[in-house]
């Protein structure tokens, strides 16, 4: 006896569904047929996508601020880097004595 595998449908595949189906243009069973998927789960794609819309635009634009801690601790060991690059290079060079 074989095991039927299921369908995994991709998050845009999933979107263009449920962006059809709330267009109500079709109906759900025409919709369905027309993707080759359950009305049920057309069903449920459209109410997720009608829950989750909100949060689409409540994300503030602009640049993201800066953990300050963290930027400082990144300076730090730059300005390390670049003394050990330059005290290597006065050694090789011979300036430095």
């Amino acid at each position: 006896m074989s095991e039927k595998k299921r369908k995994v449908f991709s998050g845009e595949f999933k979107a263009k569904v449920a962006l059809e189906a709330v267009r109500g243009v079709s109906t759900v069973n025409q919709i369905a047929q027309e993707f080759g998927v359950h009305p049920t789960q057309v069903g449920v794609w459209k109410k997720e996508l009608q829950e989750q819309a909100g949060s689409l635009f409540e994300a503030k634009r602009g640049p993201k601020v800066a953990d300050e801690s963290a930027s400082a601790e990144w300076l730090y060991s730059e300005i390390g880097r670049l003394k050990m690059e330059l005290d290597w290079l006065k050694k090789k060079s011979g300036i430095g004595r």
